[in-house]
C-alpha cells in the first residue's frame, strides 16, 4: 500500500515512545511505502484537495531516522490510506483540517480515522454518550452550578474542554480552596463552558488508557500513575507509565465502546479510564503503542497495521 501519514513535523518525533513511528515502522517492514505531509501541506484549489507530501525512507537509524523526497503536489486519492496523526490541540486550524479532509474522501481518498468522526467526537465531551461508564460530571460555564457540584461531591476536578497532556486540570478537595478562582480562571469569567468530574481516588493506581483498535480492545493497558504531589497521571505531566493487562471492567468497556466507536469511521481510539469509570476519549492521534509494546511484548504496531490492511481491503 501507499500510506500517506499527516503528522507533526518529523524531526519533532521522540522515536523511542512515538507511537505515529512505531505505526511507519511496522508498515514499512511489511513492504508498504510511506509518505508524509502536514496540515499546512493541504491545499483546495478549484474544488479539489490536494498535499504537498513527501516520499519518507526510514534508515534505521534511533536519530537520523529518515530521509525524505522533494515534495510532491498529490491527490490525497492517490493513496491507499491516509493516516491522521496530527497532535491536539483541536483548534480551528484542526477543523479546518478536518473539513479539508472530508472533501478529500469524497474524491476518493481513504482517511482514518475518518475527520467528521474525528470533529464529532470531542475528547472530553464524548464520555456523555456512554453515562452508565462514568463518574458524575458537569459540563457548564454557570459558576452556581459548579459550585453547587462541588458542594454536592466535595473533591472535584475542574479541566477545561480543549485540554491536552493533563493542562489546565484542577482539584478541589472539600475546603473548597480557591474554588472561586479556579472557575473565574477556566470558564474565562463565564465566557468558557468547562468540565467538572467528582474526584476518583484510584488514580493513585494510575489513569489507564485502554486502545481500541479497529474495533477491538488492546489486551495490555498503560496506567499512567502520578508522581510526587501530582494529582495528574498523563505522561506529559510527569505520569510514571507501566502497563499491566486490562482488567476485566476496562475490558468490558473497551468491548461495549469498540463496535460503536469503529462503526463511526474511528479506527483507532484511546480511552482513558480510572478505577472502573471512563474519563476521556481519545480519537485525534492517541498514543501508548510503544510503552506497552516495550513492557508487555504484545506488538500494538502489528494490531494496527492489520485492521488498517483489513479495512482498506474490505473498502477495495
Amino acid at each position: 500500500m501507499k500510506i500517506a501519514f499527516l503528522a507533526d513535523p518529523l524531526d519533532t518525533f521522540k522515536t523511542y515512545k512515538d507511537s505515529t513511528f512505531a505505526m511507519m515502522r511496522e508498515a514499512a517492514r511489511r513492504g508498504h511505502v510511506l509518505y508524509a505531509f502536514e496540515q499546512a501541506d493541504l491545499v483546495l484549489e478549484s474544488g479539489l484537495v490536494t498535499a504537498n507530501a513527501c516520499k519518507l525512507t526510514l534508515t534505521g537509524d534511533a536519530d537520523d531516522w529518515y530521509r525524505t523526497d522533494k515534495p510532491v503536489s498529490s491527490f490525497l486519492s492517490e493513496f491507499d490510506a491516509v493516516i491522521v496523526r496530527k497532535d491536539p490541540p483541536f483548534d480551528m486550524e484542526y477543523i479546518y483540517t478536518t473539513y479539508l479532509l472530508e472533501l478529500a474522501e469524497k474524491q476518493g481518498a481513504r482517511v482514518f480515522n475518518k475527520p467528521a468522526a474525528i470533529r464529532s467526537h470531542n475528547e472530553k465531551l464524548a464520555i456523555a454518550q456512554f453515562p452508565q461508564y462514568t463518574a458524575p460530571t458537569l459540563v457548564t460555564r454557570d459558576a452556581k452550578r459548579l459550585r453547587a457540584f462541588h458542594a454536592e461531591h466535595q473533591d472535584v476536578i475542574l479541566k477545561p474542554l480543549d485540554g491536552m497532556g493533563g493542562m489546565g486540570i484542577f482539584r478541589v478537595k472539600a475546603d473548597g480552596m480557591n474554588l472561586g478562582s479556579i472557575i473565574e480562571t477556566l470558564t474565562d469569567n463565564g465566557q468558557r463552558t468547562i468540565m467538572a468530574q467528582r474526584f476518583i481516588p484510584q488514580i493513585s493506581a494510575g489513569d489507564k488508557r485502554i486502545l481500541l483498535i479497529g474495533g477491538k480492545v488492546v489486551p495490555n493497558v498503560l496506567a499512567r500513575i502520578p508522581q510526587g504531589n501530582e494529582v495528574r497521571g498523563n505522561l506529559a505531566a510527569g505520569g510514571l507509565g507501566r502497563a499491566q493487562p486490562a482488567s476485566a471492567r476496562d475490558i468490558e468497556i473497551g468491548e461495549a465502546l469498540g463496535p460503536v466507536l469503529h462503526e463511526r469511521g474511528l479506527l483507532l481510539v484511546g480511552l482513558d479510564a480510572i478505577g472502573d469509570y471512563l474519563t476521556e476519549i481519545n480519537v485525534t492521534s492517541p498514543t501508548c503503542f510503544q510503552e506497552i509494546t516495550q513492557q508487555t511484548g504484545f506488538d500494538v504496531a502489528a494490531m494496527f497495521v492489520d485492521a488498517l490492511e483489513a479495512e482498506v481491503g474490505s473498502i477495495g
